[in-house]
């Protein structure tokens, strides 16, 4: 039997029918579509999804955005909130808006994290070039700006002829689904073929279930894991983002209950084990905590869970300092798994861990080791505690606005942020009470997403209450997702930490002996002619307010608690603008970063940072 609809219709009618499985439980694939029309997909997709509106309520619902790269962001967001088992589908027109996706699509992939984007393209019969917003290249007669999404994407196809749908769609859905391949999936649509019809197979938009499976790790490998971990004295676990995607954080929390062996955890990782449980200790690298980077500088072996072991995890490899360390990687994609050039246990982390603790049965770490271990998670938390309350004054230090957020959230909150020097602090100080309390994109750490990502984390959990900490000048990059939370009525509460310009790199800029130069919000000087003049007066929660969402204003710590709790009443999103002190640091994570420093300068703090940076290299390790 055949059924005949436009490409675009097929499209529609094909997502809403996919359905992704996990230990026996279904859910819906894509979840629904956000979309910018324009030339390129309004005659195309946006019929398909008026019609399916129209006749199929709730089948693939329509989300309407303000910019391209931040429904990317909301779609990325969903996907990590549902364990990467749901996402988003994203249209653009051709052009500019195709081209805006491609920083989201860039921080999908890099975070592993399921979208599908279907932009626009150009026509396929090339009878009216060049069109509107087409690129020409003298030599390559088949490029448009899609191949800008070519390198940020896990699978891209063009859809040239109608012929060609059914395995595009079929292609996509099988890297969405695939834990250790997902991350943007890019099908480029030309304009003309989206309006064309085609009589299709009927069975192309029967029900059809995308099984995630969990494959165990090779049996030789587990052995030879568990052989080292048995000799080991001072072992050391690091979790990642792939525990909690994996629904694992259970098994992590019986495995080290039995082995006693501590967890540290990447910024993907936060949460993977509750921050008072007795084997935890925190965050590790670079932006780690003392007690994590302590145990990790003397650890004879590191076992890794579902982390890709990124620069700030490894503190740019220099977190791990014997040189007879060991490393064991268990990950579902191979090409993690063998960094590090250790035992590689390929497989689910949640399979992992429990063939792993059945092959360590009866063993466990030494009584001293784990008693340091809870000792030095202690000392940091009373540095938390003390930071959490410093009374900073006149300005309060944005530590302090962390833990008034950290309160509000109680133990269902979760706090979204992305950029900045707020997910340093946030990854030291921030006390995660359950596996999607931290949802902090640092994989890519893309200003802008921290507002788009809080939409897709509420549209994703709605029963949580979600709180986004953004500073002032990721706001000013991408804040127009207000628009939509007002839209949907979404209730977010965004505090906005104004310090005057951008914190994170200034202090960056000043321990390369740059002077913060660039970094901060001034006015140019009338008789230096440089950026050094009054600061730049700006009402952030006025101009949130102008956008539909409730601006409110504080100027102290107990204000902003105050604020806090007063949002629990409100709907829709509430934004809350408090000034900081940026030269306010958090305490130290007593590691480092590799940022390279002028070799040669006429600046007396830059050639003092360079002999620092030297000195610091030569911690550095290859980990071969």
């Amino acid at each position: 039997m055949r059924q005949r609809r436009t490409v675009a219709q097929a499209v529609v009618a094909f997502l809403a029918e996919q359905r992704s499985e996990r230990d026996g439980k279904q859910h819906r694939l894509i979840e629904g579509c956000f979309g910018i029309f324009g030339h390129g997909n309004v005659a195309g997709l946006g019929e398909a999804l008026l019609e399916a509106e129209l006749e199929r309520p709730g089948a693939l619902t329509y989300h309407q955005a303000r910019n391209e790269q931040a429904m990317v962001h909301c779609a990325a967001a969903f996907a990590r909130a549902r364990n990467r088992l749901s996402t988003f589908a994203c249209t653009s027109s051709i052009g500019p808006g195709a081209t805006n996706m491609v920083s989201g699509a860039a921080l999908a992939t890099v975070n592993r994290l399921p979208v599908l984007l279907l932009p626009g393209d150009v026509f396929a019969t090339r009878v009216s070039d060049p069109v509107l917003q087409q690129l020409e290249h003298p030599s390559w007669r088949d490029v448009s700006v899609n191949d800008s999404l070519r390198p940020v994407s896990r699978f891209f196809d063009r859809v040239e002829r109608p012929e060609q749908l059914p395995e595009a769609l079929l292609g996509a859905m099988r890297v969405l689904t695939d834990p250790a391949e997902t991350g943007a999936v890019t099908i480029a649509l030309c304009q003309d073929v989206q309006t064309e019809a085609y009589d299709w197979p009927a069975e192309l938009f029967e029900p059809r279930v995308w099984h995630v499976d969990r494959p165990p790790p090779d049996p030789a490998a587990l052995a030879r894991a568990a052989e080292l971990l048995r000799a080991a004295r001072r072992p050391l676990i690091v979790a990642g983002g792939g525990v909690i995607y994996s629904e694992a954080t259970e098994a992590l929390r019986a495995f080290v209950e039995a082995t006693g062996i501590p967890v540290a955890e990447s910024q993907a990782g936060k949460g993977a084990l509750r921050y008072d449980h007795p084997q935890s200790i925190g965050a590790i690298g670079a932006t780690g905590t003392s007690a994590a980077n302590a145990l990790a500088r003397d650890a004879d072996v590191v076992l890794g869970v579902g982390t890709r072991w990124s620069d700030f995890t490894t503190a740019s490899r220099s977190a791990f300092a014997r040189p007879d360390v060991a490393f064991i990687s268990a990950n579902i994609a191979r090409f993690d798994a063998t960094k590090h050039h250790g035992v590689a246990l390929v497989g689910d982390a949640r399979t992992v861990l429990v063939e792993l603790a059945g092959a360590l049965a009866g063993w466990q770490v030494d009584l001293a080791y784990r008693s340091e271990a809870r000792r030095l998670a202690a000392a940091w938390d009373e540095t938390v505690e003390r930071a959490y309350r410093l009374g900073h004054g006149p300005l309060p230090a944005q530590c302090e606005v962390i833990g008034a957020v950290n309160d509000a959230c109680g133990n269902d909150g979760v706090v979204v942020c992305a950029a900045g020097s707020m997910p340093g602090e946030l990854h030291k100080l921030w006390r995660a009470a359950h596996p999607k309390a931290y949802h902090v994109e640092y994989g890519y750490s893309c200003m802008g997403y921290e507002i788009a990502g809080g939409l897709g984390v509420k549209l994703a959990a709605p029963e949580r209450d979600v709180y986004v900490l953004v500073g002032d000048g990721s706001y000013l990059m991408m804040a127009q997702e207000l628009v939509t939370a007002v839209q949907e009525n979404v209730s977010l509460t965004i505090v906005l930490v104004d310090n005057h310009g951008f914190a994170s790199i200034g202090a960056l800029s000043e321990s390369l002996g740059g002077q913060r130069f660039g970094t901060a919000y001034l006015m140019r000087d009338a008789v230096s002619g440089r950026l050094e003049g009054e600061a730049i007066r700006l009402d952030l929660a006025a101009n949130a307010a102008s956008l539909g969402a409730i601006g409110l204003r504080c100027a102290t710590v107990e204000e902003l608690r105050e604020a806090l709790a007063s949002t629990r009443s409100l709907s829709g999103p509430v934004l809350i603008a408090i000034e900081t002190d940026p030269l306010v640091e958090a305490p130290s994570s007593e590691s480092w970063w590799d940022v390279p420093v002028a070799e040669v300068s006429s600046l007396e703090s830059t050639a003092a940072a360079r002999v620092a940076y030297e000195a610091a290299k030569q911690q550095q390790r290859a980990y071969l």
